[in-house]
């Protein structure tokens, strides 16, 4: 097995993945080095492609009214990046900078969409990894929702 098979395996998309299928899916996938401070992409940018983080650390900022980044989370080892800007193609509502060396693949939608009929099986297993991180994602913004929320109402004696 390849070195990128064996990293997407580890990775919450390779979660469900046989070996072949990895193999498979690493042979449809890109590599790139990231350097500490570099953009992987920018907010406003459509990239239509499915990112793993395989190794390093990537910061989900966002450009405020000002003209500053806000820094919105952290993005670790195995997390996939870009979900739906893979699924819809709508540009990326944040931008993803590098908070030291970071190693990704990525999967563009084009490649993704040419193995549907050769292996929908495969294609079913990227999309439950796609739909598992997107829930992820809403159940962590709902849980600082409601924090944000106590805190600042000062309900349920948590503030």
């Amino acid at each position: 097995m390849n070195e990128i098979a064996r990293l997407i395996e580890n990775s919450s998309l390779g979660a469900e993945l046989s070996d072949e299928e990895a193999k498979t899916l690493g042979a449809l996938m890109s590599e790139r080095e990231l350097a500490d401070g570099e953009f992987l992409f920018n907010e406003g940018t459509s990239d239509d492609s499915l990112h793993v983080v395989l190794m390093g650390k990537l910061e989900v900022v966002k450009r405020t009214a000002g003209g500053d980044l806000a820094s919105l989370a952290v993005l670790r080892d195995g997390e996939l990046v870009g979900e739906l800007s893979f699924v819809d193609g709508a540009p990326h509502t944040v931008s993803l900078r590098a908070l030291c060396e970071t190693h990704v693949v990525s999967l563009s939608r084009e490649a993704f969409e040419g193995i549907v009929d050769s292996n929908p099986q495969l294609v079913y297993k990227v999309m439950r990894a796609v739909a598992r991180s997107a829930h992820r994602i809403m159940h962590r913004m709902n849980t600082e929702f409601v924090e944000l929320s106590n805190y600042i109402f000062k309900q349920h004696g948590r503030y």
